[in-house]
């Protein structure tokens, strides 16, 4: 794979997910006529948009779901890529190298809770094979976890790109208004990140403290049909 440039300050990226895999994670939540369809996948930007319709088509003739949902489909995928596309070209700030990934979640009967650190200049990082080496070091049965997973740390790796843009459009502006100026005061996401990295310790070290290593721990619980079953119903108040 033909290396991706430098992340110094003197060649900025322009932006991507910081994964080796440009994808967008999409997540669809979609209720027409009482029935409801749910999924969360990746898309790469880089396919035609007639994917888009033909993947709409394939699920609703496959989960036999009413021809409405065709549309609503195809529309939600699409705006969430146009979203993404609508960022590309722009560059992403650089400076912050490893960010917390903070994993809540559950599939099915299982429930995930972890938190680690994540190196955003490695372009090289693949959260599907983080997901799969996490899945078999923690004896995680389910198919389902891993993809899950994967989804949300690229979800959150998606968010951590958009600030970069934006703390990288700040920087221009506070530049041109202050030309000559020794010291350009920090972006709003650039605070947010230093913030959170306060709760890791030292924010240029992987070392991990001994007091810190709870903090570390992965959670991995199985859930009895009776939990899962009141889970859900919360779940449902919460989405009205």
């Amino acid at each position: 794979m033909k290396p991706l440039p430098s992340t110094s300050s003197k060649n900025p990226v322009k932006f991507r997910m910081p994964t080796a895999d440009n994808l967008v994670p999409i997540r669809l939540d979609i209720e027409i006529d009482n029935h409801r369809f749910k999924d969360a996948f990746t898309w790469n930007p880089s396919d035609p948009d007639s994917e888009v319709v033909v993947f709409a088509k394939r699920t609703v003739k496959d989960l036999k779901l009413p021809p409405a949902f065709i549309t609503q489909i195809a529309q939600s995928i699409q705006s969430q890529l146009t979203e993404f596309r609508s960022f590309e070209g722009q560059d992403m700030q650089t400076g912050e190298k490893i960010v917390p990934i903070k994993l809540d979640l559950r599939v099915n009967h299982t429930l995930i809770k972890d938190q680690f650190l994540w190196d955003l200049n490695n372009f090289d990082s693949d959260p599907e094979e983080f997901a799969r080496t996490f899945c078999k070091d923690l004896g995680v049965e389910d198919p389902e976890v891993g993809p899950a997973i994967a989804l949300a740390i690229r979800e959150q790796l998606y968010e951590i790109a958009i600030q970069s843009v934006t703390s990288a459009r700040e920087t221009r502006i506070s530049k041109k208004g202050r030309r000559g100026a020794e010291h350009i005061p920090a972006s709003k996401a650039s605070g947010t990140a230093l913030d959170l990295m306060k709760l890791f310790g030292n924010k240029s070290s992987i070392i991990r403290k001994r007091r810190e290593w709870d903090v570390y721990e992965p959670i991995v619980d199985i859930l009895s049909s009776e939990e899962v079953d009141v889970l859900e119903a919360r779940e449902e108040r919460n989405a009205r």
